[in-house]
Parts: structure tokens; C-alpha cells; sequence
């Protein structure tokens, strides 16, 4: 299969709204006063959510970039307490960074220097293309989980 082809495809999972919203899509027009309200018969709030995407995907972009890469502790690294609450600078700086870090996945994907079936070398076997296709799966499905906590929420605009 032509690589070309395969990086497009791959993109367009990344930026969402195709099969799935895009995490711009389900973060627009967000209510501050519910970022911090946890949904019904849940145990994270909408912002607890949001910081879990932002972790994740940062971890796996360190990892396929960083020499020095060091694995994180799950759970713990890739959520913040469950207690903690945020500010509307730190919801702010969560989709902000969140957006950098996406915009760098992509500037990475199109990287023609890397093969994408070739092993990340500071891993232990991990391609390029299955970390690629992890950090959409794993967008994916929470935005999606999001979008759902929004309905739940009733924070979708009228």
C-alpha cells in the first residue's frame, strides 16, 4: 500500500469529524461552571476527562520522540487526582496543550523521514504507525465519552 495514502488516512483520523467528532467540536462553547461537575454515577469530572486525553496523548508523542523517555505510572500519571479541580486557565492550558501536542503528532506523521512500520527506537517494539493509530483510538473513544458526559451534563448549547 502506497505510505502516502496511509499518512492521509491516518491524518484525518487525528483531526476527527469524519466517523467522529473532533475533540474542537466537543469542547466548543463548554459551560465553565460544569468543567469541574462530575456526571451522573461517575467519578471524573468533564476537565478530569479532557486532562486524561491531554496526558496520554503527550505521553505518546515523548515516546516516540524522546531518547530519554521514561514510562509513566498507570493510573497515576495519566490522570490527575480525583479531587482536583480546575480553573478556567487550567481548562484553557489542558486544550491548549492538547492541541500543540496534536499539532506535533501530525507534523510527525507527515515526516516522510520516518517509516512509519519501522520500530520506535527507544521502545520495545513498537511501531511508529501502531502509535500513531493508539493516539486516535484513544482520542476517539474518550471524545466520544465526552460528548456523552456533555449530553448527560445537558451542556450542549440549545
Amino acid at each position: 500500500m502506497d505510505e502516502n495514502v496511509v499518512r492521509e488516512s491516518i491524518l484525518q483520523l487525528l483531526k476527527g469529524g469524519q466517523a467522529h467528532m473532533s475533540f474542537e467540536e466537543a469542547v466548543k462553547e463548554f459551560p465553565q461552571e460544569a468543567m469541574n461537575t462530575i456526571f451522573p454515577n461517575g467519578t471524573y469530572s468533564s476537565w478530569n476527562l479532557l486532562e486524561h486525553i491531554r496526558r496520554t496523548q503527550h505521553d505518546i508523542l515523548d515516546f516516540m520522540l524522546n531518547p530519554n523517555y521514561k514510562e509513566l505510572e498507570w493510573p497515576k500519571d495519566y490522570w490527575p487526582e480525583a479531587k482536583a479541580k480546575a480553573t478556567q486557565k487550567e481548562w484553557d492550558k489542558t486544550i491548549e496543550q492538547y492541541l500543540q501536542d496534536k499539532k506535533e503528532l501530525e507534523k510527525l506523521l507527515m515526516d516522510k523521514k520516518i517509516n512509519l512500520s519501522t520500530k520506535v527506537p527507544f521502545g520495545d517494539g513498537q511501531t511508529y504507525i501502531r502509535e500513531f493509530l493508539l493516539v486516535c483510538d484513544h482520542n476517539a473513544y474518550h471524545i466520544g465519552e465526552f460528548a456523552i458526559m456533555r449530553q448527560t451534563l445537558n451542556t450542549w448549547e440549545k
